[in-house]
């Protein structure tokens, strides 16, 4: 006899199997907890990821800078049912370390970690690179923009879980000398190298290590960059999309990568930037 033809609703036998693996699938991040920085507003790329992640069903705790801020932060917190929000200036060992010590307190675990810390003055961003360049403004930026990614890792590393992941942000100017970015960009350089070294370091104990270099997006952050609003326009005419990547696109992206949907993957940098990093803008196209 026969066997019947399948239906569009049949399952196979080797997935019917796996149903309970596959319905976790639906929030991917279904009982995960995930620590947010860099929220500023509900601009920033950090709100972004953890609207992204919150959809997705992980458990979320934030961090902020000074005191101004905390009110701001607690509210945010509150807007993804969250009440665990932590004070941290990454420019300090000794709070990077109370971090982690009071994030301990309240999680037996931590599944995730997003870095979205950047800071130079502005005046080693604006203009000639030369010109602007200074000790003290380099140091500032790789300390606040890159060092602190690995330190936060490094701190965090007796409670992160055995198939957790960290994500950090960068940009294209790591790769691309670009206009008003400058000491900024060599930051951000050393920040994805470090990617890479810290997926060696913690890939043995199944950690993984990513970065999401996003396109440009009219933040608070972005708002200290000379000329923005062309740098927008422009990847808007030259992008393959023909459009500038939202705080959503990115946060999509990075819930991905934060999930276990992505365990195959580390020490990448991926594009989330319209596909403006793969072309010759003003070559081709319309």
């Amino acid at each position: 006899m026969r066997a019947p033809a399948p239906t569009i609703l049949s399952i196979p036998p080797q997935l019917r199997r796996n149903r309970d693996k596959l319905e976790s699938f639906m929030a991917f991040l279904q009982g995960k907890k995930i620590l947010i920085t860099g929220v500023l507003s509900n601009r920033s790329i950090a709100y972004g990821i953890a609207a992204a992640c919150k959809r997705e069903g992980a458990e979320l705790a934030f961090t902020y800078v000074g005191e101004r801020f905390k009110d701001r932060i607690t509210e945010f917190a509150k807007e993804f049912d969250s009440e665990l929000i932590f004070e941290c200036d990454v420019g300090s060992d000794e709070q990077i370390a109370a971090l982690f010590i009071d994030l301990g307190k309240k999680w037996d675990k931590l599944d995730g970690l997003v870095h979205a810390i950047g800071f130079a003055p502005r005046e080693v961003i604006a203009g000639d690179f030369l010109d602007g360049l200074s000790r003290e403004g380099f140091k500032i930026a790789h300390d606040i923009s890159a060092y602190s990614f690995p330190a936060m890792a490094k701190a965090a590393l007796p409670m992160l879980s055995s198939n957790a992941a960290l994500l950090t942000l960068s940009y294209l100017g790591s790769i691309r000398a670009l206009p008003n970015y400058n000491t900024m960009g060599l930051a951000k350089a050393s920040l994805e190298a470090s990617v890479r070294y810290m997926a060696e370091s913690l890939g043995p104990k199944g950690i993984r290590v990513n970065g999401v270099s996003a396109g440009p997006i009219k933040t608070l952050a972005a708002s200290g960059i000379k000329d923005f609003g062309k740098i927008l326009n422009f990847v808007k005419e030259n992008a393959p999309l023909r459009r500038n990547v939202t705080i959503e696109d990115v946060g999509n992206a990075s819930a991905f990568l934060l999930s276990d949907l992505a365990g195959g993957i580390t020490g990448e940098i991926t594009y989330v930037d319209a596909g403006f990093s793969q072309v010759v803008p003003g070559m081709g196209g319309e």
